[in-house]
């Protein structure tokens, strides 16, 4: 499914991510853990195509990724939850999650009432303006937006910090579920609290450099 390999970025000539080499298998959910500033975002901006490496390879479905341009990713069932979510404030609720489906021209909105049968509690509020929303709340519709185009893969950073304890159930229980939907999915976390019991294996980030950690699902 998504292939890194001996990826190296650096931002203003300053070295971030060092050699890194992951692969995520088809419908697996893995955890990327590390402290604050260790590369987490750096890398999943990397595959999002928001940073450009210096040199290595990204591979998603065996076609790399070098060449598309990060606006094509949700074309390609690719979605992002970006750990400050990025909602547009004055946008309701659904037209922030309908915004990937108007960057690519999809018509179909029938993954829309997926995502509302999946969380109940998105459409009961569809109509409000993100920005009358707790942050928890807009956590709830970001990883609402990366599902609609995430059918493939979702890249979700740092979906807990700064969540109330309930809200941040309530988003590891979606987590959980997508389980039985075969996606593929990449959390970061500073450590995994949270997605313990439902990752199936845990790469650990550290000054750019990634291993991975003991397989802790069965």
């Amino acid at each position: 499914m998504l292939t890194i390999s001996q990826l190296n970025l650096s931002i203003q000539r300053v070295p971030i991510l060092r050699g890194v080499s992951m692969d995520l298998e088809t419908g697996t959910t893995c955890g990327l853990i590390g402290r604050n500033g260790a590369g987490k975002t750096t890398l999943m901006r990397a595959v999002m195509g928001l940073l450009r490496a210096d040199s290595g390879s990204i591979l998603f479905n065996h076609e790399s990724l070098h060449t598309e341009k990060a606006h094509q990713r949700a074309a390609l069932g690719i979605g992002y939850l970006p750990e400050d979510r990025r909602l547009v404030p004055h946008f309701t609720v659904e037209e922030n999650i309908l915004v990937p489906l108007w960057a690519t021209g999809n018509t179909d909105r029938s993954r829309v009432k997926w995502v509302y049968d999946l969380m109940p509690e998105i459409g009961r509020f569809a109509g409000r303006k993100a920005m009358t929303l707790s942050g928890g709340q807009q956590k709830l519709v970001a990883l609402a937006r990366a599902l609609v185009c995430g059918s493939n893969l979702l890249l979700l950073d740092e979906p807990f910090e700064g969540v109330a304890p309930a809200l941040a159930q309530r988003l590891m229980e979606v987590i959980a579920n997508l389980k039985s939907e075969h996606l593929t999915v990449l959390i970061s976390e500073s450590d995994y609290t949270h997605s313990e019991n439902v990752v199936d294996k845990v790469y650990s980030i550290e000054r750019g450099q990634i291993s991975l950690m003991n397989s802790l699902a069965a």
